[in-house]
């Protein structure tokens, strides 16, 4: 079930995840993403952009959903997910499809989710020498789908009502605010990431909700490390440490 080129890490709460040994991993975003959507009561969540499948695998865990949905674009990427769903024998719960996040509605139908994620990629393609095939560049640059591919596609496929989250880059805050209104996802929730209490936020966590009225409630903001450079009491939290 593991290729020679991969390697079996433990998510160390009795979940374990296929990765690259030398290839694009998860990162404290994806964790983030899934605590700050966990609490949202979900029958049907679908993340979008999923990877390697690790949002689905920790939602599983933090949630009592019964059914959870992982698109990825990329192929190979898309069946190491399936097999760490395998591995975890949560088949029954996690349905991982290899497919393109713009045909979303073509592949599951119209207001299917009562709760979508998303953490796509974070910077524009512009005239860089960007790889379409290389799979770092597709999960770091828009090359495959945008910031409004990702909340025009989110809205068809919700309920009224239903919630989308999203973790980003806070230089692009203008225009995630501007494209959840325009396809009438409405901010409900912001919250800044920052490395230390010096240090300016390098992650943003949005939750919207579709067809939802006008109330932004900004959180406090998250702090990854003390001044003495140790993990916060809420991050180990949120990594089961404590």
């Amino acid at each position: 079930m593991i290729k020679n080129d991969e390697v079996l890490d433990d998510l160390q709460n009795g979940l374990f995840i296929i990765q690259k040994k030398d290839g694009f991993k998860f990162g404290i975003d994806a964790v983030l993403l899934a605590d700050f959507a966990k609490n949202a009561v979900s029958k049907n969540t679908l993340d979008l952009c999923t990877g390697t499948g690790i949002v689905p695998l920790l939602l599983s865990e933090k949630t009592e959903t019964g059914n959870i949905c992982g698109l990825e674009i990329q192929t190979e990427i898309a069946e190491m997910a399936k097999r760490s769903v395998e591995y975890n024998r949560l088949s029954e719960r996690i349905h991982i499809t290899q497919g393109d996040l713009k045909e979303a509605d073509n592949i599951y139908g119209r207001g299917v989710f009562d709760k979508i994620t998303c953490n796509p990629p974070y910077m524009k393609s512009g005239g860089g020498l960007q790889n379409i095939n290389d799979v770092k560049s597709v999960s770091r640059h828009e090359l495959l789908c945008t910031l409004d591919d990702v909340i025009s596609v989110s809205a068809k496929l919700l309920i009224s009502k239903g919630r989308f989250f999203m973790v980003h880059r806070p230089a692009r805050l203008a225009d995630i605010m501007c494209s959840m209104r325009k396809f009438n996802i409405e901010p409900k929730r912001l919250r800044f990431v920052h490395s230390s209490c010096a240090k300016a936020p390098n992650l943003v966590l949005v939750e919207g909700m579709k067809d939802g009225g006008n109330e932004l409630r900004i959180l406090p903001p998250l702090y990854v490390y003390n001044e003495d450079g140790t993990y916060s009491d809420e991050i180990n939290e949120i990594y089961g440490r404590k």
